[in-house]
């Protein structure tokens, strides 16, 4: 059966249902190149103002999945557990993640994706280290999980290749924030990966997509209920994004920060959100209750780091990517921080070069934001609220103005923050 790109985006226009073999016609199409770019791009926007009910993101979602293969790790002797996080700024937690659940002899697949707008991409980041290689085969995959227990890579080619395409896309498009694209791509790779368990980081806040706790909830419950239909044991936690989590934000410099975390430092948002995660994986995954924290401790996390690195032709002992320039932001006044605006925050890192603004741009390891205080804390006028680093100094014109309007002082304290706002399951 055929249709039209033209009538399915005038029909999603117009807020009308998109029938399964409709939706199943579209994946098809454009995986192979008959539906053009550009009317993807028209559709993902009107499905971004127009939405789809729940019934169109599971058949997206489920034809998304089929456009590719489907992995098959039923043979390793360890349960599998997953995590991924719908984005942030700062947000490095699956690099301390893995090798700790991992640690515990739960085998881990993170497949990960590249920056998105103003998120950072796991890959960017670990691409940082020197040798190290995103890209396995299936094969190379199965063998690391098998013998090491934790993998971050890149989703292979044949991994619902649809979502690949739309992701790229939607990156360049301004639909990243649409619930249906999000719940379909995520859960496409996920299901398709072939994890036994999986939990679910969505944020909350103005350096997430998801801006509210109630769209935020929408988007959890819309991706376990997938996740449950498609027999993944599947939960989600809600997390404050509206300050940057730890102090780095960056691709080089937020490997420094998860390597501190994994020795047995680092800042405590960064090792309580990363143990939380920990733990629900590790319950997900039939350990019941155990305190990851110890092997943050004692060194067991950071040996699993060291071999997946090497593993993936990484030296883990190598200096990372610094930037050839940097600029300190001062504070203006004395008192608390009670404002420190993980979007502009984020923007700022990404106009300085750790992001990209196309899809084949190359980002610079070395560029980011390292902040020098967080939320809460008592700053003195002229000390350092952060430093901005980039290898290209005229970029600093751009990035300056976001990273100052970042922060408020005030005399009196907002108070502690809650990193975790909600839970589903």
């Amino acid at each position: 059966m055929s249709f039209s790109a033209v009538e399915l985006i005038i029909k999603k226009r117009e807020r009308q249902e998109l029938t399964s073999k409709e939706i199943n016609w579209l994946v098809e199409n454009y995986t192979s190149g008959v539906v053009a770019d550009e009317q993807m791009s028209a559709l993902a926007m009107a499905i971004l103002l127009n939405g789809m009910d729940r019934r169109e993101i599971k058949d997206l979602t489920m034809a998304m999945i089929a456009s590719g293969e489907r992995l098959d790790f039923s043979g390793l002797t360890a349960p599998t557990s997953d995590k991924h996080s719908t984005g942030g700024v700062g947000d490095k937690i699956t690099l301390p993640l893995a090798p700790l659940v991992a640690s515990y002899g739960v085998a881990v697949p993170q497949l990960s994706g590249r920056g998105l707008g103003h998120t950072g991409g796991t890959l960017d980041k670990l691409e940082s280290i020197p040798g190290w290689q995103a890209t396995l085969s299936n094969t190379e995959l199965y063998s690391q999980l098998a013998e090491i227990g934790a993998v971050i890579c890149a989703a292979g080619t044949g991994l619902a290749p649809a979502d690949r395409k739309l992701y790229s896309l939607r990156d360049v498009t301004g639909t990243v924030e649409a619930i249906p694209l999000i719940a379909s791509s995520i859960m496409s790779k996920k299901i398709a990966e072939g994890t036994s368990s999986l939990v679910l980081d969505v944020k909350v806040g103005s350096g997430a997509f998801m801006k509210t706790l109630d769209t935020a909830i929408e988007l959890a419950q819309t991706l376990v209920q997938l996740g449950k239909d498609a027999g993944v044991n599947t939960s989600a936690l809600l997390t404050d994004m509206s300050t940057p989590l730890g102090l780095k934000i960056g691709n080089a410099l937020e490997v420094e920060e998860s390597v501190e975390v994994l020795q047995g430092g680092g800042p405590a948002d960064v090792v309580e959100l990363t143990v939380e995660l920990a733990k629900e994986m590790l319950k997900l995954a039939g350990l019941g209750d155990v305190d990851p924290s110890e092997n943050l401790k004692n060194g067991k996390a950071f040996d699993k780091w060291r071999q997946m690195i090497t593993a993936q032709g990484g030296d883990p002992d190598a200096e990372l990517p610094k930037a050839r320039h940097s600029h300190e932001v001062l504070a203006t006044e004395s008192g608390f921080i009670t404002r420190l605006d993980a979007l502009d925050v984020g923007v700022a890192s990404w106009r300085l070069g750790a992001g990209r603004e196309r899809k084949e741009d190359a980002v610079q390891f070395g560029a980011g934001v390292q902040l020098h205080a967080q939320l809460g804390d008592r700053v003195k006028k002229g000390e350092p609220l952060m430093t901005l680093f980039t290898d290209t100094e005229e970029k600093f014109a751009r990035a300056l103005g976001l990273a100052e309007q970042a922060v408020s002082i005030s005399e009196q304290s907002s108070g502690a923050r809650k990193l975790i706002l909600h839970r589903i399951s």
